[in-house]
C-alpha cells in the first residue's frame, strides 16, 4: 500500500495503471475510519483492478458553527486499518493540493440538495459537490463508492456527475450498524456513555415507522407519532418519508421509499435512513 500526498504522484500512478488497461475504484473519506468505510473498501476491490482511498477533511462542507476544527484527525490509525485491506494507494492531500486556486468554485450541488440536510446546513452540499468533483478530477476513477448512510449526499453526487458529464460510475454501500442498530459514524465517538445507550433508539423508531407504512398506516400520522417518540430522547432536526429516487413526497405509485432523519443527542448530530419497497 502506497501513500501519496501529492497530486502529480497519484496522477502518474493511475496513468500507469490505466495504460495497462486496469480499472480504478475510488473511496473518498474524511478519515476517522470505521467498519462502514472499510466495507466500501472491500466492495471497491470487488469491482475494479485497483483501489484508491482518499483521506481529506474538506473545509468547504462545514458551516461556521460546525465541528471542522474539532473533527477527528486519525491518519496514523486510519493507515494502520487500511493496511489490512486490498488498497493500492491512499491519497492524503493538503487543502492546497485540492484547492490550489482557493476555496471558491463554480461547481454547485443541484436540486436534490434542497431541504433535509441541505436545509439545515447551508452550503454543505455545495462543498460536497466541489470536493468530490475536484477529487474525481485528480483521481479519474472508473467507479467511486459512497455509503448509503449519507443518502441525500449520495443522490447529490450522482446528480452532480450527470450534470458535469463525468465518466465515473457511482455505486453505494449499505449502512453498517453496531450490534444494537446504531449506524456507524465517525461522530459516534462524541457520545457520552449514557448517550451511547440511548442512541440506538433512533434506528428502532425508524424501523417501527417502516412497519407502520408497510402495514398500510397513514404516513402523516405515523410520521408524527414517530417524531413524538424520538423527541423523548433527541432534538429532531427533521424526519421525512420520501420517494427514494427523487426525494419528493410519496404517492400511491411510489415504488421505493426512504425514511430520512437527523437528530441531535446532546451536541452530537446523528443521521440515519431506511430504504424499502412499497407493497
Amino acid at each position: 500500500m502506497q501513500v501519496c500526498s501529492n497530486n502529480q504522484q497519484i496522477i502518474d500512478l493511475i496513468s500507469q495503471w490505466k495504460g495497462k488497461g486496469e480499472t480504478v475504484a475510488f473511496v473518498p473519506t474524511m478519515g476517522g475510519l470505521h467498519d462502514g468505510h472499510l466495507s466500501l473498501v472491500s466492495k471497491a476491490a470487488q469491482v475494479a483492478d485497483r483501489v484508491v482511498v482518499s483521506i481529506f477533511i474538506n473545509p468547504t462542507q462545514f458551516s461556521q458553527n460546525e465541528d471542522f476544527d474539532n473533527y477527528p484527525e486519525t491518519l496514523s490509525d486510519d493507515l494502520t486499518l487500511l493496511e489490512n485491506y486490498p488498497v493500492d494507494v491512499v491519497f492524503t492531500p493538503t487543502a492546497e493540493q485540492i484547492y490550489p486556486k482557493g476555496l471558491s468554485s463554480d461547481v454547485k450541488a443541484g436540486s436534490l440538495a434542497q431541504g433535509l440536510c441541505g436545509g439545515t446546513r447551508p452550503g454543505h452540499f455545495d462543498g460536497v459537490a466541489q470536493v468530490v468533483y475536484r477529487l474525481f478530477e485528480i483521481v479519474t476513477p472508473t467507479v467511486a463508492i459512497f455509503g448509503q448512510k449519507d443518502y441525500q449526499q449520495l443522490l447529490v453526487i450522482k446528480q452532480m456527475v450527470e450534470a458535469q458529464v463525468l465518466s465515473v460510475k457511482i455505486l453505494s454501500g449499505a449502512i453498517i450498524r453496531e450490534n444494537d442498530g446504531l449506524a456507524m459514524s465517525t461522530r459516534n465517538q462524541y457520545l457520552t456513555k449514557a448517550q451511547r445507550q440511548l442512541a440506538p433508539e433512533l434506528y428502532k423508531q425508524l424501523s417501527v415507522l417502516k412497519q407502520q407504512i408497510l402495514s398500510g398506516g397513514d404516513v402523516i400520522s405515523s410520521t408524527k407519532h414517530t417524531q413524538e417518540a424520538l423527541e423523548k430522547h433527541f432534538k429532531v432536526e427533521y424526519l421525512s418519508v420520501l420517494d427514494a429516487n427523487t426525494l419528493k413526497s410519496i404517492t400511491d405509485n411510489t415504488a421505493k421509499i426512504t425514511i430520512l432523519c437527523a437528530v441531535f443527542l446532546g451536541s452530537t448530530r446523528l443521521i440515519d435512513n431506511i430504504i424499502f419497497n412499497q407493497g
